[in-house]
């Protein structure tokens, strides 16, 4: 028997279809019913390649006496997270709120007024090892309901007021420098010396605080932020973190040293360190960064890009209902395919041992010791090493396939894919790789043509032919990012249209009056609380990517309402950011634009000309972060980008390229050749601080 979730498009939410538990998903119909019955609400959030909603499922929710609790005293509902952000927030701000933490499965009770009284994660049936049964809650929080509901009044009145958003203190000016400072400070003090990343054990990879520290390596190169970028990209490309036979990262490691990961792969995690090894390589000019980007891209593109053109949303951690089976191995296995004596160098290049690392004796492949060292140790040239290293993961990488492969999560978010549009005109310019930009494009095309209404509003989810709930803020924000980007690839004036079509939505349907944006929109189902969230946690907050969105419009279009959208927004947070800088490092950045230099470049010529295309490549090929780029072609019909960017009118091509290059507003004269040009882009900037 199926349950109300059967007529769903979710995969979490069809996942959960035949459970015994009577499930609703979030809607009138369920609250509806709680009124009627005078039930309390069981509300489980989740998403479909979390590991620990799989265990809460096979030990809770698809057991009959679990069921019967839940069928009897409650209204069940479930909701996936990622289609429904909105809710999840609210929701996990109230269980961090009454618990201190947070995480997934979220399991929240609360009454048919939506307000909380009880929250927690992962509860297992019965009690076990100090963490409440379930079935136990759920029959105490039945009894209070019946004989003692003034008591959860009193608590859910409580929890409500902690969910509260703050706002409306503006400061006076923009925030200072002195931030990002402190933030720098602040990593620096939760800096692992030994292995890379931040904090202690589980460490996630937090991609937009190594981007900071590039960045603000560029501005003080005398500071060591870019050693603890290089020793922490380094150490995750090594560890376990890093799938090393199909590329690609999971989400985050289990252990200090990125060893042992939690198996599920996440596409905003790709885009995300894509774009930090991008920013490493133009920073460092280390080639290996760049590859390392480059895998990223071949993992997405091969196994998360459907054939519409979006690319899909995540792939479980279990297979054969077991975590981490398909990504590990044994030297039995290696041996088998690659033969002894390949194998027996194959196994102690990847740390593959008979005693393993991992559940079942087996073992998950990381780079112990750099390959010049294990080269020298057998006494072997090293290319002929890397040759017999890469045969072996291509042959280790075709019988893997033939494995029972994760579930893949094959919804496509707008909100994801804007990052991995902007992850891959990045690494388009960067790489010089015509094949990334063609998926960014289509990306793009995708979600413009498959995930927008006829006005317009762009939705957050498609699935099947089907598109859902109206996109949220990270939806446009993430969006207009991978726009710009893609803009600065291809140089085709529609995609600058289309960023600045969405940002003068986005304003009009999220803006909040005392700046920033919520993040639900003015013409969708709103929350018991109006979230305006800022916090730079696994991503970034929608409103410090689009506070760098605004500064870069500005700049491109000249239309100084971008800037001063941005630079309300920037002072409406400046007082919780001063609080914890280091936690909103994407914030910080636009920060740092905001505050400059900044350059504006104009590249003016035949496309079709290799020196036009040299001095472009210049300017992709710069660690230049706080800059933009407009391309004014010759010798084509009307002028598509004066309608943007209207002072670009000015600037008339020449026979020969020429490169105009603003900064303070102030414009110097062109340069006419790429050594002029390289020698204007590699000028000092400013401090950071």
């Amino acid at each position: 028997m199926s349950n109300r979730l059967a007529g769903e498009k979710s995969p979490y939410l069809l996942q959960h279809a035949e459970n015994p538990v009577e499930w609703y998903p979030w809607g009138e119909e369920a609250f509806r019913k709680a009124r009627s019955e005078d039930k309390p609400i069981f509300l489980s959030i989740g998403y479909s390649t979390c590991h620990w909603c799989h265990v809460m499922e096979h030990e809770s929710f698809e057991d009959e006496e679990v069921a019967a609790v839940l069928n009897r005293n409650f209204v069940s509902i479930k909701v996936d997270r990622e289609e429904r952000p909105d809710i999840d927030q609210v929701y996990m701000t109230a269980c961090q709120a009454a618990t201190g933490s947070g995480g997934w499965p979220l399991s929240i009770f609360m009454g048919p007024d939506r307000k909380p009284f009880y929250a927690g994660t992962y509860f297992p049936k019965q009690s076990r090892m100090g963490r409440p049964g379930f079935v136990e809650v759920a029959e105490r929080i039945a009894e209070l309901w019946a004989g003692e509901r003034d008591h959860l009044g009193g608590v859910s009145e409580k929890l409500s007021r902690a969910m509260e958003s703050g706002g409306g203190e503006h400061a006076a000016e923009l925030p200072g420098r002195d931030l990002t400072e402190t933030a720098y400070k602040g990593l620096s003090k939760t800096f692992d010396p030994v292995h890379g990343g931040f904090g202690a054990a589980p460490k996630f990879p937090t991609a937009h605080n190594l981007s900071f520290l590039t960045r603000w390596h560029g501005r003080n190169p005398d500071s060591n932020g870019l050693q603890m970028v290089e020793k922490t990209l380094l150490a995750m490309r090594s560890g376990g973190i890093f799938d090393q036979i199909g590329f690609g990262f999971h989400r985050y490691s289990v252990d200090e040293k990125w060893i042992e990961p939690h198996f599920e792969k996440m596409l905003y995690d790709q885009a995300m360190l894509a774009l930090a090894y991008t920013d490493a390589y133009l920073a460092t000019g280390k080639a290996r960064y760049g590859a390392v980007a480059g895998e990223i891209f071949e993992y997405a593109m091969r196994d998360m890009l459907g054939p519409e053109g979006g690319f899909h949303s995540a792939q479980d951690a279990d297979s054969e209902g077991k975590e981490g089976v398909f990504y590990t191995w044994t030297p039995e296995q290696v041996a088998k395919i690659l033969g002894k004596d390949e194998a027996g160098v194959f196994c102690r290049a990847y740390g593959v041992t008979s005693r393993g690392n991992f559940h079942g004796g087996a073992s998950i492949l990381n780079i112990a010791a750099p390959f010049e060292k294990l080269a020298a140790d057998l006494g072997m040239d090293l290319h002929e090493l890397e040759r017999l290293l890469e045969d072996g993961r291509l042959r280790l990488f075709e019988e893997r396939e033939k494995r029972v492969h994760p579930f893949k999560d094959d919804k496509i978010l707008a909100a994801w894919n804007g990052l991995m549009i902007a992850a891959l005109a990045r690494g388009a310019q960067a790489l010089g790789e015509s094949l990334y930009a063609g998926a960014a494009v289509g990306a793009a095309n995708f979600v413009l043509r498959e995930m927008q209404n006829d006005a317009g509003r762009i939705y957050r989810r498609y699935r099947r032919g089907e598109v859902a709930n109206p996109g949220y803020a990270d939806d446009y924000a993430f969006l207009i990012w991978g726009l710009i980007e893609l803009y600065e690839t291809v140089f085709d004036v529609a995609w600058l249209a289309q960023a600045v079509r969405l940002q003068e939505e986005m304003t009009r349907i999220f803006g909040a009056p005392d700046g920033g944006f919520y993040f639900c929109g003015n013409d969708t189902e709103q929350m018991i609380v109006k979230e305006r969230p800022l916090y730079d946690a696994a991503l970034p907050s929608g409103n410090s990517v689009a506070a760098m969105n605004l500064l870069r419009l500005g700049r491109m279009t000249g239309d100084p309402q971008f800037e001063k959208q941005a630079d309300l927004l920037m002072r409406s947070f400046a007082r919780e950011v001063s609080k914890y800088p280091a936690a909103y490092t994407q914030f910080l950045q636009a920060l740092d634009f905001a505050h400059g230099p900044t350059r504006e470049i104009i590249v003016a010529g035949d496309l079709s000309s290799p020196k036009t295309k040299e001095m472009i490549d210049c300017v992709w090929r710069a660690h230049s972060p706080n800059r933009v780029l407009l391309v004014k072609e010759s010798g084509t019909p009307g002028d598509e980008l004066a309608k943007i960017a209207p002072f670009s009118a000015s600037i008339v091509p020449e026979s020969a390229p020429a490169a105009y290059v603003c900064q303070g507003y102030s414009c110097q004269n062109p340069a006419r050749s790429v050594s002029e040009l390289r020698a204007i882009l590699q000028g000092a900037d400013q401090p950071m601080a």
